[in-house]
């Protein structure tokens, strides 16, 4: 185990046994390399890699609650609002509805899931909101997974991130879909 290992395993452990709600830090050393593609990477690409990972997450959360739709619309308001069908308000109003729908459940996990596509979905505004999706989602993880059981899980989930911002990278001009004019810069 690299001591980097070591530092997040550690500081989960820790967040877990005070009760956190948040598991990870942005700065864990576990997003190392996935930070510093994210500081670098653009714009479209990060959106397009934010609003993929965030549909599988709704489409777990409409098993789990299936008359709630607060998550769908969430992605669907933002992926609109990516490609200049709407305006910043509207998306906002979407994403922050999909935050309150954590907030009216009780499984820690789904909680997390939540607010793992709210952050996805602010991606469209900015690249800082993409390593909230992993905070989150790693947080669901490691709950659903328990106490001990999640560091493979966990670092090959990073390492799907990684693999799925390489693969946007080289396909991002293959999107079909329209782009929003603040988008284009």
């Amino acid at each position: 185990m690299t001591i980097e290992a070591t530092d997040w395993l550690r500081e989960v452990k820790s967040k877990l046994k005070r009760g956190n709600k948040m598991l990870f830090a942005k700065d864990s050393a576990l997003f190392a390399e996935l930070n510093d593609i994210i500081i670098r990477e653009s714009h479209k690409v990060m959106v397009l890699w934010a609003l993929e990972l965030a549909s599988g997450v709704v489409n777990t959360l409409k098993e789990r609650y299936t008359d709630e739709m607060r998550p769908q619309i969430a992605l669907d308001i933002s992926r609109a609002w990516a490609a200049g069908e709407v305006k910043m308000p509207v998306a906002q109003r979407a994403i922050l509805d999909c935050h309150a729908f954590a907030k009216e459940i009780a499984s820690p996990e789904d909680i997390a899931l939540c607010h793992a596509v709210g952050q996805a979905c602010g991606v469209v505004h900015a690249n800082g909101h993409a390593i909230g999706f992993p905070v989150y989602e790693l947080t669901a993880m490691v709950l659903r997974f328990g106490e001990d059981d999640y560091k493979e899980a966990l670092e090959n989930r990073v390492a799907y991130y990684i693999e799925r911002l390489d693969y946007w990278r080289k396909h991002y001009g293959d999107y079909q879909g329209e782009w929003a004019e603040f988008m284009e810069k």
